[in-house]
């Protein structure tokens, strides 16, 4: 089997017979390396060649007026630093991708086009190229006020049109499917009323347990937003809460009464949901679009919903407030019109009764029926 080389490096035997090992690395002078290959000393020397090669990339991406150095800059400004730790980790994942790659231009020249040719490249991950539209206006926003640029030349950019409505929400079929499958004495059920029954974010459902319960009232600091949400517990789900144990971490607890984590549990609800049947996609977000519809089913104002949800943009939850609005008013509309046309005959049926008084008969003759003006509503002999 063919030995792998390792990244940049090129060993060869030159023409006097001499083995040559180098390290050539893109952008930088080649520097020579001792062998013989993979012996103490050449590890010795690659590693120290790769560190000085890195820190020279870094030095000459974050120079000033650099695009490295304008991220860098954002990441202590004091809007990046005002988001939740697991926000930062990934808008500073979504950077540092842009970063390796162009962080040594510079700032200034960039221009609309410049971004419309880097978002056409994300063509076929449209929600991609968005996150990444979004992040590069924090970034240029903070290099207009940083004096590094005059305009945000990401704004003018064109915006991925995305065709989808992200998560999908979880329907009363999907609630009575997983509630067939999953028994009430069960950690699945559990974690699935708690997320149906507060509307919390997965981050926020799997830090709850009784230290968050005050009266009849789930308190809690949202982790995404820093919001402090005082959420009355439903009669369904107080059931459910009080066979928790006491002496767990969190009421969403694994076997061991420890706490689960915020990505393996979307995994355990995902996997849940796909043994009772759901689609695939029913994850905990789409039960918070669940908690978010069934409020606005109810009745409830945007306003309403947000004081349980912890939504911080009025804008999202209208469209929850619209789509059962729509609903009510699509029912209201059918029912006017059954009232209004529900037409009653003389001898007091319906006509849409199919009686011996309503029915309309035909001796088997086939008449040519012709307009007003040939035959004055008079069928052809």
């Amino acid at each position: 089997m063919r030995e792998k080389r390792l990244k940049y490096v090129n060993v060869y035997t030159d023409r006097t017979g001499k083995r040559r090992i180098y390290l050539r690395r893109p952008g930088h002078p080649r520097i020579a390396l001792p062998g013989p290959y993979k012996s103490e000393a050449f590890w010795k020397a690659y590693h120290a060649a790769m560190d000085a090669t890195e820190q020279a990339e870094k030095t000459t991406r974050n120079a000033p007026g650099t695009i490295g150095a304008a991220i860098v800059g954002y990441y202590a400004s004091t809007e990046f630093r005002a988001l939740a730790s697991s926000t930062q980790a990934v808008y500073r994942g979504i950077l540092e991708r842009f970063r390796e790659k162009h962080g040594d231009g510079p700032i200034a020249t960039i221009k609309t086009h410049h971004v419309n040719n880097l978002i056409d490249e994300m063509a076929d991950t449209p929600a991609a190229a968005s996150n990444f539209r979004k992040r590069l206006i924090g970034v240029f926003d903070y290099a207009v006020g940083a004096g590094l640029r005059t305009d945000n030349p990401v704004r003018a950019a064109k915006k991925p049109k995305i065709k989808t409505d992200g998560h999908r929400t979880w329907t009363e079929h999907d609630i009575a499917a997983y509630r067939a499958r999953w028994p009430e004495d069960t950690p699945q059920r559990v974690a699935m009323e708690i997320l149906l029954h507060t509307g919390l974010r997965r981050s926020d459902a799997v830090r709850i347990g009784w230290a968050n319960l005050h009266d009849d009232l789930i308190v809690v600091k949202a982790k995404k937003t820093g919001a402090e949400l005082h959420i009355p517990v439903h009669a369904d789900l107080r059931r459910f809460i009080q066979k928790c144990p006491r002496s767990a971490a969190t009421f969403i607890s694994k076997g061991n009464e420890k706490a689960r984590s915020e990505k393996a549990f979307s995994a355990y609800i995902s996997g849940a949901a796909a043994k009772a049947g759901l689609p695939e996609g029913s994850s905990p977000h789409g039960l918070r679009k669940a908690a978010c519809r069934r409020l606005a089913e109810a009745g409830c104002s945007a306003l309403e919903i947000m004081s349980i949800t912890g939504h911080t943009d009025i804008r999202e939850v209208e469209r929850y407030c619209r789509e059962a609005q729509r609903k009510l008013l699509a029912r209201s509309a059918m029912d006017k019109s059954a009232k209004a046309f529900d037409t009653e005959l003389t001898n007091g049926n319906p006509v849409s009764q199919n009686t011996e008084d309503n029915t309309l008969e035909n001796n088997g003759e086939i008449r040519e029926w012709r307009s007003r003006q040939d035959s004055n509503l008079r069928p052809s002999a």
